[in-house]
């Protein structure tokens, strides 16, 4: 009878530990990172932001544990982007230019959280919403609130079966949507061949290539420190890419905490160049311009413009 007992005991923490686990919105977080790299997947995707609202379908497949992944616009300006382990390949076919570079950590959606997002509890109250449907499937609502002024909030929708984003909310302080990404059809698990990720534009001929590769830096070969760190913030990249003959270098940096993220550019610019300061925006983007020196420093992203101007005015030139 003890034998017993022990056993039923045994079987049912089993079960609460699994049950407490699937209730954990960090938990849940770890299955869309995963599920957003490892499984294959087709859809159509809308998105929203404003005025602007865009359809494009994305396909991604994992073959011996690397991606393919293709984004095709099927609404506005043509566009396709493909994405391998290696490289990223921008095809514009209306200004007949195709920009090449390399894939630097930042993915889209519904791959949006990165391997660090374990570390988003530092800046976000995480918490589980309720269970909706998203394409057809059932999908499990996680609300991250920002604790500070630096990011903004977000809402998540994972499919409830395999913890894939089927659609991903930026609000507002006030809740006010900024942009939102969702998948209006999707399979999961769909079989593709490698074939399918090639462009159509691959044998187009007379276009124009950029080669925006650059040169990661680190360390010392960075040139420049930031006086004012962002909380959470975590520096991902740092590229120098040459922007033509008559221009020089251009120094590309990115934050971020694991959702959000932070472009800043560095460039030397002329003693007469009469680019704006401040603060401006374009769509969801904010952006914020300050001369130091010689150089323009332009800080932007999908943050509250609080974040770009302290990350801004906090960047130095390193004095050796």
């Amino acid at each position: 009878m003890k034998q017993l007992l022990a056993a039923a005991l045994l079987v049912f923490g089993a079960l609460t530990a699994r049950a407490e686990g699937s209730s954990d919105p960090l938990a849940w977080l770890g299955r869309i990172t995963m599920a957003g790299k490892q499984l294959n997947y087709s859809g159509l995707v809308v998105y929203h932001a404003g005025e602007r609202s865009e359809t494009s379908r994305i396909s991604h497949m994992v073959v011996a544990g690397d991606e393919f992944e293709k984004l095709e616009t099927l609404d506005g300006s043509p566009r396709e982007v493909i994405r391998t382990r290696d490289e990223v390949r921008c095809f514009l076919p209306g200004q007949r230019t195709l920009i090449v570079d390399q894939p630097l950590g930042r993915r889209s959606f519904p791959s949006r959280l990165t391997s660090s997002y374990a570390s988003l509890a530092e800046s976000y109250r995480i918490r589980k919403g309720e269970v909706s449907r998203v394409a057809g499937l059932e999908a499990q609502q996680i609300v991250l609130e920002p604790k500070d002024e630096l990011r903004f909030g977000h809402v998540l929708w994972a499919d409830v079966k395999s913890g894939l984003l089927l659609k991903a909310k930026m609000v507002s302080r006030s809740g006010k949507s900024i942009e939102q990404f969702a998948f209006s059809e999707i399979n999961i698990g769909a079989q593709m061949e490698q074939s399918e990720f090639r462009s159509r534009f691959d044998n187009a001929n007379g276009w124009r290539v950029i080669n925006a590769r650059g040169t990661e830096l680190a360390g010392d070969s960075l040139g420049w420190t930031f006086r004012n760190p962002l909380p959470g913030y975590r520096m991902t990249s740092a590229v120098k890419r040459s922007i033509g003959p008559n221009r020089g270098d251009v120094t590309h940096m990115v934050f971020s905490d694991g959702l959000a993220a932070v472009s800043v550019f560095v460039e030397q610019v002329s003693d007469d160049d009469t680019s704006p300061e401040g603060a401006s925006t374009s769509g969801p983007v904010n952006i914020f311009k300050r001369r130091v020196g010689r150089f323009l420093v332009t800080a932007l992203g999908e943050v509250p413009d609080k974040a770009l101007q302290m990350l801004a005015d906090g960047a130095e030139p390193v004095v050796r």
